[in-house]
């Protein structure tokens, strides 16, 4: 994991080079302004002020010099300059004008790479930014951590992340924090959370099934239930994906992955809560002894579901892990899931669908989402398709015939297990970057987490 507290320091007016940025609509007032040496050099990089252009210009001493970047990002926005932190030299930097703010973030980010499966062939050195808000460095640092383990998580190769390994990382959260791990597997997991087992039960004993079980904090705090779908391969199981659609299926342990990274928040930020994360980890294999269509699997809760699609098995193990959650009357449950390829053809890879049963919840966390830049969507919980959920032979189906409204319906089937009255939200992300951006290099990423980690700031204060 790389050392983000060395890259962002306070501010003591040690030697540092500038960067000084300029808006697109601003670009022709500043370089009327400069000295001619510099509009030369502006002139010779073909620098338009098109938002993007960058670049190093002269100062008055032969190694004087500092760095132009054009951005029309605004000042709240986290990745303002963080085409910066991945393209200077390495060195200190400040910013010529305003303090650094969320743009840390980005800067930090910027910095990280996944380099398990491959050296860099090129190394380089940090880039160290300054700042005067002294204060927000340590919450910048902790969340640049969070969002790293969900990118390093996820990008994993499920050789190397199963069931097992999301233990790991569970235990060795549990130990840094002083909290307390409880892992079911087996004839209990069998006996005490049906579908966990039964979707799991054909990957092999290595990989076998299990519900991972974390508690921290102060037991009269409220009590707020984290789960992550922690499916660290998804076959689609007999109903078996085609090799385009299997592609990426490491990554369906993407909600495992937010809900670790958030527990570490939680629990590092010392917020006022008795946090229960709860991660179901399982592969969705294909043997003998897989799990077929037309099944009824039993429930920790009691209701029968006929399985019409062995590749809608995420619904499944959050069923039993929300069950499990509601048992302890949490003040609030909040899962994360990349549940549905429908929820990326209605929002593309950006936006998590976003679905609560309570309003002004929804509204927070939306609020949240804006003013963090990690946008979200909300989806309504749609009463009308409650009867797509139908069975002929059961209490429900896990995956409606028609196709319809995917997306809803999956929600629809996780509310059957949300206690009544206990506020929740769900979120259905994709967990991945199709397509790199400055700080956001292509591959498993964090959407999501950073708005939900604002809204419960503000909704338990730290102690």
């Amino acid at each position: 994991m790389t050392d983000f507290s060395s890259l962002l320091q306070p501010d003591l007016g040690q030697p540092a080079r500038l960067i000084e940025v300029v808006h697109p609509d601003a670009f022709d007032n500043w370089l009327s302004a400069q000295p001619p040496r510099v509009r030369a050099m502006v002139a010779a990089q073909k620098l338009s002020g098109k938002a993007g252009n960058k670049a190093i210009l002269p100062g008055d001493g032969p190694d004087d010099w500092h760095a132009l970047l054009v951005c029309d990002e605004v000042e709240s926005s986290p990745w303002r300059i963080a085409s910066q932190g991945e393209n200077l030299p390495e060195g200190t930097y400040r910013l010529k004008d305003g303090d650094v703010g969320a743009a840390g973030l980005g800067w930090l980010l910027a910095q990280h790479r996944f380099d398990r499966y491959r050296k860099d062939d090129k190394p380089t050195g940090a880039r160290i930014l300054l700042t005067r808000d002294v204060a927000r460095i340590e919450e910048t640092v902790r969340l640049a951590g969070a969002v790293a383990k969900v990118r390093d998580l996820v990008n994993l190769g499920a050789s190397d992340l199963g069931p097992a390994e999301l233990e790991k990382e569970a235990e060795a959260l549990a130990a840094s924090h002083g909290a307390t791990l409880t892992v079911t597997r087996g004839d209990a997991l069998e006996q005490g959370f049906p579908m966990i087992h039964i979707v799991g039960q054909a990957a092999t004993r290595a990989r076998a099934p299990r519900l991972i079980e974390l508690e921290w904090g102060d037991p009269a705090h409220p009590r707020l239930a984290i789960i992550g779908k922690g499916v660290c391969f998804d076959s689609g199981g007999l109903d078996i994906k085609p090799s385009s659609g299997m592609r990426l299926m490491k990554k369906d342990m993407g909600g495992a992955a937010h809900a670790l990274a958030l527990a570490g928040l939680i629990m590092g930020g010392r917020l006022k809560v008795r946090l229960h994360l709860l991660i179901p980890a399982v592969e969705n294999a294909i043997a003998g002894n897989a799990f077929r269509p037309g099944d009824v699997l039993p429930t920790r809760q009691g209701l029968t579901v006929e399985n019409t699609n062995t590749d809608a098995e995420g619904r499944l193990i959050l069923g039993d892990a929300l069950t499990r959650a509601g048992e302890e009357k949490p003040d609030l449950i909040i899962d994360f899931a990349t549940l549905t390829g429908a929820a990326r053809v209605a929002l593309g890879p950006d936006l998590p669908a976003t679905f609560a049963n309570d309003d002004a919840l929804a509204a927070t966390l939306l609020a949240a989402g804006r003013a963090v830049h990690d946008p979200l969507w909300q989806l309504p919980l749609w009463d009308g398709y409650d009867d797509m959920l139908k069975s002929d032979i059961a209490d429900l189906v896990n995956a409606p015939d028609s196709g319809f409204a995917g997306t809803i319906t999956a929600a629809l089937f996780l509310r059957r297990f949300v206690p009544k009255g206990t506020p929740w939200v769900h979120l259905d992300t994709f967990a991945w970057r199709p397509t790199a951006k400055p700080a956001r290099p292509k591959g498993g990423e964090a959407l999501g987490l950073r708005a939900v980690w604002d809204m419960l700031k503000r909704r338990y204060a730290r102690s």
